[in-house]
């Protein structure tokens, strides 16, 4: 699949749909009660003001001061876009405050300054400190970022970091430890080529130099040339890098050099240079999006070469976002007054320890791997590596503590490492993983209502971010209509009418496949080739006969009439009776998994027990350890009616087919879902200390109204109606899904689709699509 660009239309849809922009504030205490605003304002509020006069660090007890930071920019070096003015900075000011939040939890105001004069800037940002726990610079051009960032660290009492030095330089850091290690190389030895001078470039050698690198083993580069001697333009930190001679080029640096570090422009290393490098290279090329020299060029021509770029799509991805919101994590949680180097060197440390430890279940589902392992092509961890806020933080606060820039101190580590991951929500890593994992793998999925603005929407993002390959059912006009009208690109994709003439052969072939399965079962020959005019059964065929490896149905039709053509046509899995319905609900305390909510009235216990394992089944599918509640309105006992009884049977039937399964019922939700009160009363249930994450119901009106209502009123995203039981993937889509449930069905179907199919998309892709295919 060819890689496409984000397109416009979305970009600028995604920042202006419903509220505009990507942040807001939330209070944090309740504010519905008249003596709710009373404490909140006027009067109750004099109380903390009158606390804080007396002594100004009671701030940090009584206001959010701890946990803000200030993202300031001038909006004069916007990613690649140059100076661009401070209201056109403002929506990367804003991502910047999104990516602290979903990683760190850090608040965030995004301040933008329409003041280029780096004094009086340095003014303004001076008398916010009251305001923030944490400065962080942006996007500001070079040289004023050096002196902003230099007087403002002099000046404040508050961390102060600009990222687009410091956090590339601590990403390649660490990565550059390991390359060092693999390669068998010493720092002190080492012969440095750098191609870029400017802020990323100098903050990347200076912290190489803390690191035990020498600066007579740099040869640098920026846009005039060579950094040598006789230059007059060279400020003090360059001139510490210049060397005797103007006559080197970067050709010939590069002869017999260990380590290439290109923070410039792509495509300015070739092959060759490549080749004349030391035994054993390094190369670092981090131009984006184009690389100096792209990681396959790269390793063709050397087989001992160790390549990072700031690319995702291949190994090593020197990605800021691995360091700032952690950094400021560790400052804040131990009120540092600074961002030292000591802190620095402690991040990168830390980053560089935990690309060597084993890589967790989730990560490797991430990124579509059985095991990701220190090597060559993993010398930094991956951005989706849950454990990177509780392993640099800490790493930061104890260097902040120790270089005595830390105005309080942390006794227990331990208690302290639980609660950043508590911060950590998992529903947001549960999606970015599905995404990531469903991207290196991408699927074909039918989608039977392609004649709707929803599905033809997610249609266009799936095969623009490479996700899936969509198959369109539904009649050719209405829906290139449709596209057209909404602007929505969906050239390439096939459109396919079950109704039209041109698909009479094609139902002829699955009428016969389904005459056969069907013929003893109450269908005739004329009814099995009327039925494949319907898209559903068209559909479903397409997946049984392997020309689609998944199915999304059912946003525009009753739920019966999705599931019965999936039963009929592909039929279950070998072992499973009952099919059953499941919701991925997306929560504050996590994701939450709940059956049976669609498909089975009144299970028998031992149908419930079935329902149970195939859930279960399922959850591991997500890398995730299932912990689950037999749920009823009875806690062990407590009833003897005969529906709680059925529940507590149920649970024992689970526990002697799977003895190793964390289960547990019969029990209320409220128990379940309270550790505390099912310790106190219940401690001998196998799910004390254990996070529930799977609810299993004892019928389908309680399971169906529960899922509701915590959609409805708990704000939970929910993804589903997910099917399990079926041998090939067919998932059915809710009344009215939204664009971003509809899309998160479509990546857990291609995900299932990956597990389910034994043929590889590229091998199925090779064969001619039977709807290319001329006419006998």
């Amino acid at each position: 699949m060819q890689k496409k660009q984000l397109r416009k239309e979305q970009a600028l849809e995604y920042h202006s749909k419903g509220r505009p922009g990507k942040i807001e504030v939330v209070p944090t205490k309740e504010a519905k009660t008249q003596r709710d605003l009373s404490l909140a304002y006027s009067p109750g509020v004099a109380e903390p003001c009158k606390e804080i006069h007396k002594n100004i660090e009671e701030v940090y007890k009584y206001t959010a001061k701890g946990n803000l930071v200030a993202v300031i920019s001038n909006g004069t070096a916007v990613l690649g876009l140059g100076d661009i003015g401070p209201e056109a900075s403002k929506p990367v000011m804003e991502g910047k405050g999104v990516l602290f939040k979903i990683f760190a939890d850090i608040d965030v105001f995004d301040i933008e300054l329409n003041e280029k004069d780096p004094e009086k800037f340095v003014q303004i940002v001076k008398a916010l400190e009251p305001t923030f726990g944490g400065i962080n610079l942006e996007d500001i051009k070079a040289p004023e970022c050096f002196y902003i960032e230099k007087t403002l660290k002099e000046s404040l009492k508050i961390p102060v970091m600009h990222d687009d030095q410091h956090g590339t330089a601590i990403i390649s850091s660490a990565a550059l430890i390991n390359a060092l290690e693999l390669q068998k190389k010493k720092i002190d030895r080492v012969r440095f080529v750098v191609n870029g001078a400017g802020a990323a470039a100098m903050a990347c050698v200076k912290l190489y130099l803390a690191l035990g690198a020498k600066a007579e083993n740099f040869i640098m580069f920026d846009k005039e040339g060579v950094l040598y001697k006789g230059r007059t333009d060279l400020d003090e930190d360059k001139i510490k890098f210049a060397v005797d001679k103007s006559d080197w080029t970067l050709d010939k640096a590069m002869k017999d050099a260990d380590v290439f570090v290109g923070l410039s422009v792509g495509n300015v290393v070739t092959k060759e240079m490549i080749k004349s490098m030391a035994k054993k290279p390094i190369v670092f090329a981090m131009a984006n999006p184009d690389p100096e020299i792209s990681y396959d060029d790269a390793t063709e021509v050397r087989d001992d070469v160790i390549v990072a770029t700031g690319r995702s799509d291949y190994p090593n991805q020197v990605n800021n976002v691995l360091g700032f919101p952690f950094i400021f994590r560790g400052a804040l949680d131990v009120r540092a007054t600074q961002i030292n180097d000591t802190m620095k060197l402690a991040a990168v440390k830390a980053l560089a320890e935990l690309a060597k430890s084993p890589v967790p279940d989730m990560v490797n589902m991430a990124y579509n791997e059985k095991n990701i392992a220190f090597g060559p092509h993993y010398i930094i961890p991956k951005p989706l590596d849950p454990r990177l806020l509780s392993t640099v933080a800490p790493a930061v606060a104890k260097a902040a503590i120790e270089s005595q820039a830390a105005q309080i101190s942390i006794d227990n580590w331990e208690a302290y490492a639980i609660e950043l991951n508590r911060r950590l929500g998992l529903d947001n890593q549960l999606i970015r993983a599905l995404g990531s994992k469903a991207k290196m793998d991408p699927k074909r999925l039918v989608f039977v209502d392609a004649d709707n603005l929803k599905i033809l929407k997610v249609a266009q993002i799936l095969y623009d971010e490479q996700v899936a390959y969509p198959m369109l059912l539904g009649d050719v006009k209405r829906i290139r209509s449709i596209a057209h009208t909404n602007n929505i690109d969906i050239d390439g994709l096939p459109i396919i009418d079950p109704r039209s003439d041109d698909q009479e052969e094609r139902r002829k072939e699955f009428s016969e496949l389904f005459f056969q399965k069907r013929q003893r079962r109450g269908i005739n020959k004329y009814e099995s080739y009327k039925i494949m005019r319907d898209r559903n059964y068209f559909g479903c065929m397409m997946v049984e006969t392997g020309e689609a490896d998944g199915m999304i149905s059912g946003l525009t039709k009753n739920y019966p009439d999705t599931i019965r053509p999936a039963l009929q046509v592909i039929g279950t899995e070998e072992g499973v009776d009952k099919i059953a319905g499941m919701y991925l609900l997306l929560t504050k305390k996590g994701p939450l998994f709940l059956a049976d909510t669609t498909v089975n009235f009144n299970p028998t216990a031992e149908e419930l027990a079935d329902i149970t394992l195939l859930v279960a089944k399922e959850v591991r599918n997500f890398n995730l350890t299932p912990r689950i509640a037999m749920l009823s309105y009875s806690n062990f006992g407590t009833s003897s009616s005969p529906e709680a009884k059925l529940v507590a049977k149920a649970t024992r039937i689970v526990k002697e087919k799977q003895p190793s399964l964390i289960v547990d019922g019969e029990m209320q939700a409220s128990i379940a879902l309270n550790n505390e009160i099912l310790k106190e009363n219940y401690p001998f249930s196998q799910l004390v200390d254990q996070e529930v994450n799977t609810l299993i119901f004892p019928n389908l009106a309680a399971g169906n109204v529960a899922y509701n209502l915590l959609k409805e009123v708990g704000g939970a995203d929910a993804i589903g109606p997910i099917l399990l039981g079926l041998k090939k993937p067919v998932h059915v889509l809710q009344l009215g899904s939204s664009v971003r449930s509809i899309y998160n069905m479509a990546l857990v179907a291609v995900i299932d689709s990956q597990i389910k199919c034994k043929i590889s998309t590229e091998e199925a892709m090779k064969k001619t699509p039977w709807w290319k295919r001329t006419k006998k």
